[in-house]
């Protein structure tokens, strides 16, 4: 017995066990038998069974390849060996013409032919609907034989009867339409008015209780007639006292609320009798009803219980009349059927009132007074039914309903709102901001509810919703096309700026570190508050990233929803570091070989997909490329990367050239531009410093070898571009590979220059090619010119308004808001210069700064007028744009242009040959630029404080009569100023000999954290190893504030304050010294370098330096300085300017100031002239009078030590005297302080003459608007003065005249009163007694 085959034995194998078992000639186990006929013919039941014929499986006539996967013939019918077919005979017609089956019937139907019968078209009806069947009427008008019929076939039967039979006049036929009858109430019969009980109000007009309802329709009336007419009969014989006893013995058996319902029932039925009574009276109501005002039923009419219905209300005009017998109608509720009336009128706006907003279903803003028709579905029966729209509160109560369809619908109409408002679409036309309304109503949630929907309409709805609201439409259109610009990978995060300053320990830390980590308070606070600040980190918090990734990889949603959940991923990782980081887990190889690999015209997508696909992996690449990776994929894609680079210049030939393709060749000259940079990168050596060494990572797999045949591939492409320089449509179309080119050639001879194994003379000989050649014959180009001369238009600096903030930006979801696009004129634009010339500009100064001997030549190109003119735009005191998202971006770089050309100009300073007036332009745009430097600039802040503001070449003045014209300005001025300490011109020449330790000492005190630092260093230097990361800090202010001249004596003020035993003396002396004579620099001869200081701020840090210590103001040096900046604070022309009441910058109050100043001067001065004088300028009459009621109200002992003559005065008397004081209390100070003796003209001349002065205005005014206080008070001082025992001090005040500083008393004296003092006087102290008691 063979056995059966077992699992892994091949198919020759199976062949053997054939072979044997044919052999041996055994029955097989199985036997076939052919079915005989449907008929059970057994015609050839006794035809043997073909045992000779068996299938036998061979291999010698398989052929070798599987046959080819295509449709196999159509099978047909195998005719029997017992009934052969017909040759010309087809079996399916055969079958098709024996059928009997229905299906072969309903094949064959013909249409009847309808057109000779006559067609009637429906009746008209007012109702919108047919009239339903209601199953209370299945009795009515039955026939009594309906038996178990079918409702629709008793509704046949009915129908029929109702045709057959015509009504009478008389009869009431019972109408449901109410535009078609009129609504009548039905006369008893006068069987029934007859039936009365004796002694009883009451009649009985038919039966009440019994109705025959369940009988046949035929036999219900006449039963319930019967039953009623027995029912009367037995009544009327009995006498009324059994009636009452009957009664009683019934409500004692029957339940109380049975009862109940049925008196209610016949309360019900009376007032109907009463009411169709009254219908039927002559001159009562009419039955009638108007066809064009249909009314409800009686019954609907009354009002139920709890129903507060006004009196006088007009009845609801409805299209249909309810009825009893309808389906839940039994209780009609007139609240629920207002929404069946027409709609209202619409109301037109008669006032300037504000209304509520209402939107279309496409997002558009409707008119308060639009009239739209109904079909557009934009009427509901909410608030304002007759207005068309939904408004805010309507669609978010929509996008809580049951139904998936409104659901999807609501989040489509929100997400369209949010991008016609984010276009700026409502303009002025909505009070406040939709997306800030949308956002405190709770919106971003209820997006992330609607994601953990179950229906993918409500998911998709969503996840659109959600792009509108975080994605601003343009942002990343306006990255993509500036990625190969200088640093253009570089951005800031969009995120909002931390209110709370981080402490100063943690500004050491890395700042990849610092923003991996997470404060506990963040981690504890619930999303709602976290999205009160920032929407991201409210998203974050609530699970989103999981809820995508499961949307992505389970739910396979549509392409539009993929690329939806694609844009707010963009949109997370352009949020912070740590939403990158939690965004990267992906293979970086497998995504760059897939698309790489392959040119964009051969992969089997649309062209513009491929486009842009393949321009997004090499972006992509250079980004991994800025970190230091992806060296060894450069290896294995090099030949790849050849042969795109080689037809570049023929795409540069196609006309007109293809945007997508100028944007792939830019992404691909910005790849080899960084792994250009990789090569040239040395291995960071062991550092000890740990924020340093945080930064350092695996040297580069790119060697110089792999990357030194580029350059003669990217030259010509740079040459064939620049010929479309003087073609404006041209040049704009191919704008982003010449600045690719030039950055890439930059980078190369960098990297070239910082090779070992490599000879200086042959970079050096081909950057002298390139400049002859190339660089030369450009700059002379008249086309150059006007790029310079189109940086003021394009510039963000000299047009502020260009950098205002979008329509629609909320704190908490911060967008570049580039929604409508960049003008052409703009730094973004098509027709910006910046590009161009930042690049340009970048690979001159690596060129200077390699050949030094190509400087001069170079150099030329800061002459251009264009940039001279910029430059003076940008120097002159202006507004600066308000610091937003865009503008920071925008300024940055703006910022990188101008740093770029002062670096070109500090390196032709240093060589002698910048000019005169250009180096003094260049050294105020040098200050300029670095007050306004944006966070993660932090590197050109330490190459300006380096090379360029302390540079004695760009200081002009000292070497052409600066110092001369300072002394000589001084003697002109002495009439004026009085300081006797000011030789100004030594003091700037000087300052002009100790630039080295005046720079110094700003490295020390204005240089940003080393972590920070070092980052910077790492992007701009190309030292890919140690870049963190590409993300900038938060532009939240400047690097440096405002009045950073004072920095260091500021950071002296505080250390002193913070240190009880105070600094050390040459420290604290080398500083201040430091920091007076910069600052004296500074205002003379760069005054616009501090215009943005105010002078009160001014004044207030030279207070600091006598509040530093208390040694400090005794050095001669120290002096000289003060008493120089004192004289230009007090100049005529900045006098004025001297606000004391305004915010100063770092100071909370200058009262508080001043108050800390006097305790100081009383303690330590010791009749110092100077600090008095410092003392003395706040307490003019224009200051406030707090500072001097501070002075002779709690500091009167400083009185004594403010001896600064009259002639030492750095401002004039009147301003101490002009107007009179008004002040009453600060009057009897004055007058107390001089009668008292703590103020005396020998030991304080200023302000005794100011004491005198305003006491005699005071005493001899005759103000007839005086209180009777201030009156009072002037009778007492006057007469008080009178009996002044000291003549001086008494002829004084009585014969004060005008001050004058050049008498030793400080002011004119009458030698005899005016006569009205004289008469005044006279009259006031003829009432004082002898003994000086007044006789009041």
């Amino acid at each position: 017995m063979l056995s059966r085959p077992k699992p892994g034995e091949s198919e020759m194998d199976l062949l053997r066990f054939q072979s044997q078992f044919l052999a041996a000639g055994a029955a097989p186990a199985v036997q076939l038998v052919k079915k005989g006929n449907r008929g059970g013919s057994d015609a050839n039941s006794d035809r043997p069974t073909l045992q000779d014929h068996r299938d036998v499986v061979m291999l010698d006539n398989l052929p070798d390849l599987p046959p080819a996967l295509v449709p196999s013939p159509p099978k047909r019918a195998r005719s029997s060996p017992c009934h052969p077919l017909p040759e010309d005979e087809d079996p399916e017609e055969k079958l098709r013409r024996h059928d009997q089956h229905i299906t072969a019937v309903l094949t064959k139907i013909i249409e009847r032919d309808t057109s000779s019968v006559t067609v009637n078209l429906p009746m008209p009806s007012g109702v919108a609907f047919p009239a339903v069947f209601h199953r209370s009427r299945d009795t009515q008008g039955k026939s009594a034989t309906s038996g178990k019929r079918s409702i629709f076939a008793q509704e046949i039967a009915a129908r029929r009867i109702a045709e057959a039979r015509v009504p009478s006049v008389g009869e009431v036929v019972p109408n449901l339409g109410p535009p078609e009858g009129a609504v009548a109430c039905e006369t008893p019969t006068p069987r029934d008015q007859g039936c009365q009980l004796p002694g009883s109000s009451h009649s009985f007009q038919g039966p009440n209780l019994v109705t025959g309802k369940g009988l046949r329709d035929q036999e219900a009336e006449q039963e319930a007639q019967t039953i009623h007419e027995e029912n009367i009969a037995r009544l009327q014989a009995m006498a009324p006292e059994e009636i009452l006893q009957e009664q009683q013995r019934l409500l004692a058996q029957l339940d109380p609320s049975l009862v109940a319902f049925l008196r209610s029932h016949s309360r019900t039925q009376e007032q109907t009798g009463e009411k169709a009574s009254e219908e039927q009276r002559p001159g009562g109501p009419s039955a009638n009803v108007s066809k064009e005002k249909p009314l409800m039923s009686a019954f609907a009419s009354e009002p139920r219980k709890g129903d507060k219905l006004e009196p006088e209300a007009p009845a609801l005009a409805l299209p249909m009349t309810p009825q009893k017998e309808w389906l839940h109608m039994d209780t009609v509720e007139l609240e629920k059927l207002h929404w069946t009336q027409d709609l209202p009128p619409l109301r037109r706006q008669q006032t300037q009132e504000r209304m509520q907003a209402r939107f279309s279903l496409q997002g558009e803003l409707l008119a308060p007074d639009v009239d739209l028709p109904t079909h557009l579905g934009l009427h509901h029966h909410g608030e304002e039914a007759e207005r068309a729209g939904y408004s805010l509160q309507e669609l978010f109560h929509l996008t809580r309903s049951q139904v998936s369809q409104q659901r999807a619908l609501a989040l489509h109409v929100l997400a369209q709102v949010i991008s016609r408002a984010q276009a700026g679409e409502f303009g002025d036309r909505l009070a406040g901001s939709v997306l800030s309304l949308l956002l405190d109503a709770g919106f971003l949630f209820l997006l992330r509810f609607s994601l953990d929907d179950r229906v993918d309409g409500v998911i998709a709805a969503a996840i659109r919703a959600l792009r509108a609201l975080l994605v601003a439409p343009g942002d990343e259109e306006l990255l993509d096309s500036t990625f190969s610009w200088y640093h253009g990978a570089l951005t800031f995060p969009l995120m909002p700026s931390q209110e709370d300053k981080e402490d100063e320990d943690e500004d050491e830390e890395c700042p990849a570190e610092k923003a991996k980590r997470k404060s506990p308070e963040e981690e504890s606070r619930p999303p709602p508050d976290l999205a009160r600040h920032d929407v991201i980190k409210g998203l974050l918090a609530t699970s989103l990233l999981p809820r995508l990734r499961y949307l992505l990889e389970v739910t396979y949603p549509g392409p539009a929803v993929v690329l939806d959940i694609l844009a707010v991923l963009i949109r997370l990782a352009r949020h912070s570091l740590e939403s990158a980081t939690r965004l990267s887990s992906f293979d970086l190889r497998s995504r760059l070989c897939r698309f790489i690999a392959e040119a964009p015209q051969e992969l089997a997508l649309p062209p513009e997909e491929a486009e842009t696909l393949s321009t997004e992996a090499l972006r992509l690449w250079a980004v991994a490329a800025s970190y230091g990776q992806g060296g060894d994929l450069y290896r294995e894609l090099y030949p790849v990367l050849m042969r795109a680079l080689q037809v570049v210049p023929q795409e540069l030939s196609t006309h007109p050239p293809q945007p997508l393709s100028m944007q792939r060749i830019a992404a691909l000259l910005t790849l080899l531009t960084q792994l250009t940079l990789a090569a040239g990168s040395t291995p960071a050596e062991a550092i000890s410093d740990s924020a340093e060494a945080s930064l350092s990572a695996t040297p580069s797999l790119v060697t110089w070898t792999q990357v030194s045949g580029l350059q003669p591939l990217v030259e010509p492409c740079l040459r064939q571009t620049l010929k479309l320089l003087s073609r404006p449509e041209m040049w704009r179309a191919v704008g982003p590979v010449p600045v690719a080119c030039l950055l890439f050639l930059g980078a190369y001879y960098q990297a070239w220059s910082q090779q070992p194994s490599s000879c200086p003379e042959d970079w050096l000989q081909d950057m002298e090619r390139l400049s002859e050649e190339l660089l030369l014959p450009l700059l002379s180009q008249p086309t150059l010119g006007g790029l310079w001369d189109s940086l003021r238009h394009c510039s963000p600096l000299c047009n502020p308004l260009s950098c205002a903030p979008a329509p629609e930006a909320p704190p908490s979801l911060v967008s570049l808001g580039c929604s409508g696009g960049c003008p052409s004129l703009s730094l973004a634009g098509s027709a910006s210069p910046f590009p161009f010339l930042t690049a340009l500009l970048s690979l001159l100064n690596t060129l200077a700064q390699i050949h030094k001997g190509l400087c001069g030549q170079l150099a030329a190109i800061l002459a251009a007028p264009g940039l001279q003119n910029y430059f003076l735009q940008c120097v002159a005191p202006g507004a600066a744009p308000h610091l937003t998202p865009f503008s920071a971006w925008a300024l940055r770089h703006e910022y990188h242009l101008q740093y770029l050309a002062l670096a070109l100009a500090q390196k032709a300073a240093a060589l002698q040959l910048l000019p005169a007036p250009h180096a003094a332009l260049h050294h105020g745009m040098a200050l300029a630029l670095l007050s306004r430097l944006l966070p993660g600039s932090e590197h050109l802040a330490h190459e300006l404080l380096l090379s360029c503001v302390f540079r004695l070449e760009l200081l002009p003045e000292r070497t052409s009569g600066g110092p001369e014209a300072a002394d000589f300005s001084d003697q002109l001025s002495l009439g004026s100023s009085k300081v006797p300490w000011c030789g100004q011109g030594t003091l700037l020449a000087q300052a002009c000999q100790d630039l080295p330790s005046i720079r110094s000492c700003y490295l020390t005190h204005c240089l940003p954290a080393r972590a920070s630092l070092l980052a910077s260093q790492a992007l701009h230097r190309g030292e890919l190893q140690r870049v963190p990361t590409l993300l900038l800090p938060v532009p939240m202010e400047p690097l440096l504030p405002t009045d950073w001249p004072f920095l260091p004596l500021i950071h002296l003020y505080h250390r002193a304050s913070d240190t009880p035993s105070g600094l050390s003396p040459m420290d604290t002396v080398g500083t201040a010294m430091r920091v007076l004579q910069w600052v004296l620099v500074l205002e003379s001869w760069r005054p616009q370098a501090l215009w943005a200081v105010p002078p009160a701020a001014l004044l207030a840090r030279l207070m600091c330096v006598f509040l530093v210590d208390s040694e400090l103001f005794r050095e001669s040096r120290v002096q000289h300085l003060v008493a120089a900046l004192l004289a230009q604070l007090c100049q005529p022309q900045i006098l004025p300017n001297l606000n004391l009441d305004c915010p100063l910058p770092g100071l909370t109050s200058f009262p508080d100031l001043y108050a800390n100043f006097l305790d100081h001067f009383e303690a330590v001065s010791f009749g110092d002239h100077l600090f008095g004088a410092l003392v003395l300028l706040p307490l003019q009459r224009r200051f406030s009078v707090t500072l001097r009621l501070a002075l002779f109200g709690e500091h009167v002992g400083a009185l004594r030590a403010l001896s600064l003559p009259l002639t030492q005065l750095p401002v004039s008397l009147e301003c101490y005297t002009v107007p009179p004081e008004d002040n009453l209390a600060l009057l009897q100070l004055y007058f107390r302080t001089l009668v008292t003796g703590a103020l005396r003209p020998h030991w304080c001349p200023v302000l005794y003459a100011v004491a005198v002065a305003h006491v005699n205005s005071f005493i001899f005014s005759q103000d007839p608007q005086s209180s009777d206080e201030v009156k009072a008070a002037r009778r007492s001082m006057l007469q008080k003065t009178w009996l002044l025992a000291d003549e001086g001090l008494r002829q004084h005040l009585l014969h004060y005249k005008l001050p004058n500083s050049t008498l030793p008393e400080g002011f004119e004296l009458y030698s005899q009163l005016p006569p009205l003092r004289q008469h005044y006087l006279q009259r006031l102290t003829s009432t004082v007694l002898p003994n000086g008691v007044s006789e009041t």
